[in-house]
């Protein structure tokens, strides 16, 4: 039973991964099996601004946790310390 479940979810899955019939003439050999349906880039700068951005989202990535792991604030002044040691204030 399991076995016929799996292979019916296999099967279901195929049919929604492959594309139809103008969509693969029209892809490019690049994008073959990248992506499913449309024509895929219609120029070179379509690949460079999804290179850029990318990019973009990397280095935004890479900062966001960095500075979430080690923030480097020192500066006793800093509001964070109102917080963190309140009874500082009074």
């Amino acid at each position: 039973m399991k076995v016929l479940i799996l292979f019916i979810a296999v099967m279901i899955m195929q049919l929604m991964v492959t594309a139809c019939p103008v969509c693969e003439r029209n892809k490019p050999k690049t994008l073959k099996y990248i992506s499913i349906h449309g024509t895929g880039p219609e120029s070179n700068w379509d690949y460079v601004i999804v290179i850029v951005t990318a990019v973009i989202a990397l280095v935004s990535l890479f900062l966001t946790i960095k500075w979430l792991i080690r923030p480097k604030e020192d500066n006793k002044d800093h509001i964070k310390y109102s917080f963190l040691n309140p009874e500082q204030d009074a």
